[in-house]
């Protein structure tokens, strides 16, 4: 619920303002992806695996997954793991069985065979309107759940629905100076 003490248009003002710092973020990510062709974006021009359009990619599964968690909670974002696989035997790599999210997670970062530059984006449209609908539909920022238990999180914490949009337009905007990067690389021409 809104504290009843802040105004209304304050909470929208707030909203508007998280809302167009991610639009821009995402507008400078798509940017570095003008006028290259699949096989450019899907290159790794770097000593690092990343791509263009896997950046992409993550960025979007990153962005749907968050907001999932705005909608749904913990549930939305549990990481399952085989039975008999314990978070240590996965950072040792001595795991039997990997779990299709990890192997989900690391097809992000690359353009599989038959994935274009032009459904990567249109994917990444679909989730950035997505999340302008259930950011729309919230009625207070301050909402929180707690977060799944996983290593990468911190036991007991929980995140508010600003702070998951403050953290998914930091994400969008450290990968967008990544992409930059990349694309300088393949052609010389930045987004900037």
């Amino acid at each position: 619920m809104t504290d009843p003490t802040t105004p209304r248009s304050a909470v929208d003002a707030e909203r508007t303002d998280l809302l167009a710092a991610l639009a821009t973020a995402r507008a400078a990510l798509i940017a570095t992806t003008l006028g290259l062709d699949d096989e450019q974006a899907g290159a790794s021009p770097t000593v690092s695996a990343l791509c263009l359009g896997g950046l992409i990619k993550h960025v979007a599964s990153t962005e749907e997954g968050w907001l999932r968690f705005v909608v749904s909670g913990p549930s939305a974002m549990s990481h399952d793991l085989p039975e008999g696989v314990t978070w240590g035997d996965l950072a040792a790599g001595t795991a039997r069985e990997i779990p299709q999210w990890m192997i989900d997670h690391g097809n992000d970062f690359r353009m599989l065979p038959g994935e274009t530059l032009a459904g990567v984006v249109a994917r990444y449209e679909k989730v950035a309107a997505r999340t302008e609908q259930v950011i729309a539909s919230v009625p207070d920022l301050s909402a929180a759940h707690p977060l799944p238990e996983a290593p990468w999180y911190e036991q007991g914490a929980v995140r508010s629905v600003r702070r998951v949009l403050m953290h998914v337009i930091a994400e969008t905007a450290q990968h967008a100076g990544h992409a930059d990067i990349l694309r300088e690389t393949i052609d010389g021409r930045t987004a900037t």
